[in-house]
């Protein structure tokens, strides 16, 4: 008795499934290696070889998966600012909810300061690399000036929530505003004061809230900043 046309689909279907879950399962085993690599070694001295064999898997496949290594190192950043390879944008994630929920712009403040640390913590090292080796390799210097411009648009996201709880200073524009918390975001300042001064990332989150409180809030006669 023959079969039925599409009876083997269900299989077919769960092998695809299965593969598609190994391919991402050894995505992220390769970031997780090259991540590692690119802060130890920097990204010059970085090979597609050595993150291969810190992944525990063959030259080819980190090429078929991530072509060449300044696409590696980008979307190794990807994944460290947003904490994971969901492909749900930075701005599109749950914090953004809690942020815009705030009760006032101290609070707004915190939460942004929490998320901006915590993707530091992770981040930073990975973007400095990028940063250091974009004026000998072009395709980072493209990826360079990207993550300049995406750090503003991040900054503007923040300064336009923060408005829609507290008023600025008197003395400040909207980019006077974006200015300051883009350079506040700047991951060169994160890894001098936590990996050369030795600041806790807590420490981080609070110092980053505080700052922005400070430069950027009008104050109203009885408000406090702590």
């Amino acid at each position: 008795m023959g079969s039925e046309p599409g009876e083997r689909a269900p299989a077919r279907s769960y092998r695809s499934s299965r593969r598609q879950e190994q391919a991402r399962h050894t995505r992220r085993r390769v970031i997780e290696a090259a991540t590692s690599v690119f802060v130890a070694q920097g990204y010059a001295v970085t090979t597609m070889r050595a993150v291969a064999a810190a992944a525990g898997v063959s030259v080819p496949t980190v090429e078929s998966l991530f072509g060449t290594k300044a696409r590696l190192l980008k979307d190794a950043i990807d994944v460290a600012i947003a904490g994971d390879d969901e492909p749900v944008p930075v701005l599109d994630r749950d914090w953004t909810v809690a942020a815009r929920n705030a009760v006032s712009g101290e609070e707004f403040l915190d939460v942004v300061g929490g998320v901006i640390g915590s993707a530091q913590a992770r981040s930073a090292g990975l973007v400095l690399a990028v940063f250091e080796g974009s004026a000998a390799d072009s395709g980072l210097a493209g990826i360079a000036a990207q993550m300049i411009e995406q750090r503003e648009v991040t900054a503007g996201w923040i300064v336009d929530g923060l408005t829609a709880h507290a008023p600025l200073r008197a003395d400040l524009d909207r980019q006077d505003a974006v200015d300051t918390v883009w350079i506040l975001m700047d991951p060169a300042l994160f890894d001098r004061l936590v990996r050369r001064r030795g600041w806790t990332i807590e420490r981080y989150q609070a110092w980053f809230a505080r700052s922005a409180r400070r430069l950027l809030i009008h104050d109203t006669p009885g408000s406090v900043h702590h």
